[in-house]
């Protein structure tokens, strides 16, 4: 004949009572967290929203519509000029609304970059040129530099003027002021193959170039 063991329930178990009231606590203190968190998450958002504005309207009153040299080409689209900005005693600008082909790249040398380099130091180096903000455009990218449009002492711009010689692809993953001008500046070097329209194969193309044709969209 089997005996019949009864096991009891330990001294230290919960009651169903006691169960609830943790899961309770347990529900409470993720609410606070989650609440702590949204609010970490809001104060930082504002507070790089004001330092940006902060910062884009010092860009506009120490840049816009004034005048400055060229002292150094970087490549085509990048230059520095004679005004200290933050450690350094220049500020370098990144020509907003286009793209060359790139200098260095882990690949080497873009088709048609030395071209467009060697034509910005024509154009612009040792010259007093006159710096434009966009209104509906960041001041600045990613890497901190200045986006502008460059006044040459012509009176034409130089980031148009690369477009028009076909120096430069209009830069259509970002909006600016003069978007559909500056592709309409590129559709018409293209037809007339100046510059590297004459030779350019497609697998030259900056990468972003190639998606944005493949894909048939713009990135904002």
């Amino acid at each position: 004949m089997h005996k019949i063991v009864h096991i009891s329930k330990g001294k230290y178990a919960l009651s169903k009572r006691g169960q609830r009231f943790i899961f309770v606590l347990c529900l409470l203190f993720i609410l606070i967290l989650a609440f702590l968190d949204k609010s970490y998450f809001n104060y930082s958002f504002q507070s790089w929203h004001e330092n940006k504005t902060q910062s884009a309207s010092s860009d506009i009153e120490k840049y816009h519509a004034n005048t400055f040299t060229v002292t150094n080409v970087v490549d085509g689209d990048t230059l520095d000029i004679n005004c200290p900005d933050n450690q350094n005693i220049y500020t370098r600008i990144r020509l907003l609304g286009i793209d060359t082909p790139e200098m260095n790249t882990e690949s080497g040398e873009m088709y048609f970059a030395r071209e467009a380099s060697v034509f910005a130091q024509k154009s612009a180096l040792g010259k007093q040129v006159t710096i434009y903000l966009d209104e509906i455009s960041d001041t600045r990218d990613k890497y901190d530099r200045l986006l502008a449009y460059v006044l040459l002492p012509d009176s034409v711009f130089l980031n148009e003027t690369l477009l028009s010689e076909g120096y430069a692809y209009a830069y259509t993953r970002y909006k600016h002021s003069f978007y559909n001008k500056y592709n309409q500046l590129e559709s018409r070097a293209r037809s007339n193959k100046k510059g590297l329209w004459l030779n350019v194969k497609p697998e030259q193309f900056p990468q972003w170039f190639q998606d944005s044709k493949k894909n048939n969209k713009i990135s904002r």
